[in-house]
């Protein structure tokens, strides 16, 4: 009855844990194909480094100078100074044409005719008034609608002879992006995916705590029951698979997220800031699963050693350990004695790089993170035309935490292991 009982609870314990671990699994497989959708819409390619975002925005300004376009008095002053000055310069030119030594008696004939009858001093007297009314017709509002319209005309042809029309790349991306979201706009779109990333980390942490809490409650077991010998056997067979699919669920979940974006970038052209936000540098995120395939999927012999390597010693020694351990236990008399077994459960430690993979990766982190933050803050400029603010949102992921979990849990479970009666390890 005892065994049955405790059976019973391990059991609804464990079902918990792993309903926890396939949430956690859940959630990190959806955060890292919203954060990859994200990059992919945000990326710099269709952002700062687009020619077709900059001709946009470029053009967005001008259209926008020209149709609020109006003369002050003291532009329009400036603008008659000119006019007149350009009408004195013709009326010299003129009056120097005329002026010029004639050969034919016709040209002779006007030449006196003009000298006659025309004064160039009377004309340049009246050049002020023809300025001042050349200004007042362009200032009428149907001639600033035909000049804004001529300049429009002329900044869309100088746009189509510059690019041709063809949809930009960013648009068709974001087009299906925005789509699979239902969002229609770019605010909207950012919204919900703050919105579901902020839900998917809290709900991922909740998970996780419920998910080491019910490992916890297992070791508390052993301090309740470590005198019921009789019960010792079932006890650690249930405590090897909670060590299972904390280990599962570790390999599989997100462990590293590294996010490198630039946060804002603004440029001042013709008075108006163009912007640019959360423009994406760099996204990655991977399980150790997802290392693994990343580095057996490649075509370099080297880095497909590695992938091996990190599948034997970090996954498979590890399961052959656990399960040497559960053969040793429940075994007893029967395998004790068995080399194979005990090399299994007692000697295959040495090989077991779960904790050595722990370090690499909070040591990986540590370095990518430094870099990370040493080429960004190169990047950060505060100009009085130009001015930009980088983000480093690299980060560590309940992943890597249970799988941590998983590596304390085996080194409990193994200490417990060498104290259990009557088997003499």
């Amino acid at each position: 009855m005892p065994n049955i009982l405790l059976t019973l609870g391990l059991s609804l314990l464990l079902c918990g844990e792993a309903w926890f671990g396939y949430r956690i699994s859940t959630l990190s497989s959806q955060q890292q194909e919203i954060k990859t959708d994200y990059s992919v819409s945000n990326n710099i390619t269709f952002g700062i480094l687009s020619v077709d975002q900059w001709r946009e925005k470029m053009a967005a300004v001008v259209d926008e100078k020209v149709n609020q376009f109006n003369m002050t008095a003291w532009q329009k002053k400036e603008l008659q100074k000119k006019v007149a000055k350009q009408l004195n310069t013709l009326v010299d030119k003129a009056v120097a044409e005329v002026n010029k030594p004639q050969k034919s008696i016709g040209g002779k004939l006007k030449k006196l005719a003009f000298n006659a009858v025309v004064d160039p001093e009377e004309i340049k007297a009246e050049v002020p008034n023809f300025a001042a009314t050349i200004v007042d017709k362009i200032n009428r509002p149907a001639s600033k609608k035909r000049l804004k319209g001529i300049v429009n005309t002329k900044i869309d042809q100088l746009k189509k002879e510059t690019f041709d029309n063809t949809e930009p790349a960013s648009v068709t991306v974001k087009r299906h992006i925005y789509k699979k979201y239902h969002v229609a706009s770019t605010a909207a779109f950012e919204k919900t995916i703050n919105v579901q990333l902020s839900n998917i980390r809290k709900l991922m942490y909740i998970y996780t705590f419920g998910m080491i809490g019910c490992v916890l409650l297992a070791l508390c077991l052993w301090l309740l029951l470590k005198k019921q010998v009789r019960l010792h056997t079932v006890l650690y067979i249930l405590s090897l698979l909670f060590a299972f699919v904390l280990l599962l669920v570790g390999i599989t979940s997100t462990i590293i997220e590294v996010d490198a974006r630039i946060q804002s970038l603004n440029f001042t052209l013709l008075g108006e800031k163009l912007a640019f936000k959360n423009q994406v540098l760099f996204f990655q995120s991977k399980s150790i699963t997802g290392i693994i395939k990343s580095l057996v999927g490649q075509p370099k012999p080297d880095a497909v050693l590695v992938g091996i390597l990190i599948l034997l010693f970090v996954i498979v020694l590890p399961v052959l350990r656990m399960m040497g351990k559960g053969i040793l236990i429940w075994g007893r008399e029967k395998y004790a004695e068995n080399k194979l077994v005990r090399f299994l459960a007692l000697d295959l430690g040495k090989w077991d790089m779960a904790d050595v993979m722990v370090v690499g990766i909070a040591m990986t982190y540590i370095g990518l993170n430094g870099i990370l933050q040493s080429q960004l803050s190169d990047l950060n400029i505060k100009e009085e035309l130009l001015s930009t603010v980088t983000q480093n949102n690299s980060s560590l992921q309940p992943g890597y935490y249970i799988f941590i979990a998983y590596v304390a849990y085996v080194s409990v479970l193994s200490l417990i292991l060498k104290r259990i009666k009557p088997i003499e390890v």
